[in-house]
């Protein structure tokens, strides 16, 4: 069964510009027919092509409030990067109240839930080193797909535990359970959440086989709801939960700073992250022990879903941590229990860019794309609909694409048949040879 990916096109706003096929790190999009079409295999839901459509046409779609009458009790899930979206804000006691003025009936905090798998590491730390360095932070569901898709040998690397927001949707039901009575199926739980990776994660988990989620909204999206309940609120009821380490975790190098190590690494945006990630497997950063690799810049506080700039953001953040306790919780759970923190799903390569099943044929199509990419420019201009001349001759060997495509080629083909440089008017302004290359000829 597909993927169902959060990012999707609007075929309507789209003018196939292709400003989107150079940016995305998978090579997943394509412009055919004047319009941009994305490969779902090889998508990761990172957001790139979101933040650079000059169009709006590509958009990352989370639930609708209107899910919540689907439940007779509803919790919200609230990500420490909706804290940093508002100005002026003192109290982040402010937000959870609001929360329950526009339909939920529970908030429990990401930020503790965070803090508790933070307790966790460090048990782990205490405990021995890792049995393979440096460990990989499994925090962002961008980076866990891009790492099965195009980095399989270092599944391996990555910690063992689930993303903070499936942590407290099962502890946030177990709670539930116990205040209403209520079955679980009963009872809705959801994440507001920064990007669209994390609502890709909440329909389909990276390490879980089964969804704690019921759904996830767009912090923009909460924003605009929170706005007006958020001034008229007459009584504010202290509900925080969470202190500096697990607020931390919005911004890059927050769960570093929780582990408490000094040979830790933070990396943010996603092309800096596959830079990373080709280093270690290369054996090129052998000194550390513990990688936090956030695809968004600034990590979560950068997410395309968020309404403020990341780095004014995670300078909110900081400024509501002041005052607040280092840490209000603890993982203190023991036995059978103790493995809530813990995937109960491998991580499984996807073989997005395998060529065929059969291997000679697979090898017999990489010659192929190998012979016509030699006998491409090498501009990789993208006016063919492909973000390079090796993912063109790619479409051309498995069909998804013409020779013809190639603006270059057809050059070729004009001059053959007519036999005048005159073909060189066909080609747009910056690959035209100038008049002193034709007088030299």
């Amino acid at each position: 069964m597909a993927m169902r990916h959060s990012v999707v096109l609007d075929n309507r706003r789209c003018r196939g510009c292709t400003s989107c096929i150079k940016c995305c790190p998978t090579e997943a999009i394509r412009v055919r027919g004047r319009k941009a079409t994305i490969l779902p295999d090889r998508c990761i839901d990172c957001g790139e092509c979101i933040r650079i459509c000059p169009h709006k046409a590509i958009k990352s779609v989370g639930d609708g409030l209107d899910v919540l009458t689907r439940y007779e009790y509803c919790v919200a899930l609230p990500e420490p990067a909706l804290y940093g979206q508002f100005h002026n804000l003192d109290n982040i006691d402010i937000i959870l109240n609001a929360l329950l003025e526009i339909g939920f009936h529970k908030v429990f905090e990401v930020a503790k839930a965070a803090e508790m798998l933070s307790d966790f590491e460090r048990q782990c730390i205490r405990s021995g080193p890792p049995a393979v360095t440096p460990q990989i932070s499994s925090s962002c569901p961008t980076v866990l797909r891009l790492i099965r898709m195009r980095f399989p040998k270092l599944m391996g690397h990555v910690a063992c535990t689930i993303l903070p927001m499936e942590l407290a949707a099962i502890l946030a039901r177990r709670e539930a359970v116990e205040e209403t009575g209520l079955p679980p199926e009963k009872i809705g739980v959801f994440a507001i959440v920064p990007c669209s990776s994390k609502v890709t994660a909440a329909r389909e988990s990276e390490g879980l086989n089964h969804t704690v989620l019921d759904g996830a909204f767009a912090i923009r999206d909460i924003y605009l709801r929170l706005l007006s309940p958020m001034k008229h609120l007459e009584n504010v009821e202290p509900m925080s939960s969470a202190g500096i380490i697990g607020m931390g975790w919005a911004s890059c190098g927050g769960e570093s700073a929780a582990r408490l190590g000094n040979r830790c690494v933070a990396v943010d945006g996603v092309n800096n992250v596959i830079r990373m990630l080709e280093e270690i497997e290369d054996g090129r950063l052998p000194e550390a022990d513990f990688l936090e690799l956030s695809a968004c810049t600034q990590g979560c506080v950068g997410g395309c879903f968020n309404v403020e700039n990341p780095y004014a953001a995670k300078m909110r953040l900081k400024s509501l941590m002041k005052g607040q306790p280092v840490s209000c919780n603890r993982f203190q759970y023991q036995g059978e229990d103790r493995e809530v923190v813990r995937r109960d799903k491998e991580l499984q390569y996807l073989p997005t860019f395998v060529l065929d099943q059969d291997l000679g044929a697979a090898l017999n199509k990489q010659l192929r794309i190998q012979e016509l990419e030699s006998h491409l420019p090498g501009l990789h201009c993208g006016s063919c609909g492909a973000p390079s001349c090796h993912a063109f001759a790619e479409d051309v060997i498995l069909g998804r694409a013409s020779v013809d495509d190639c603006i270059f080629k057809v050059r070729e083909r004009m001059r053959s048949m007519a036999g005048k440089e005159e073909a060189d008017d066909y080609l747009p302004p910056p690959f035209r040879r100038c008049q002193s290359d034709s007088v030299k000829k």
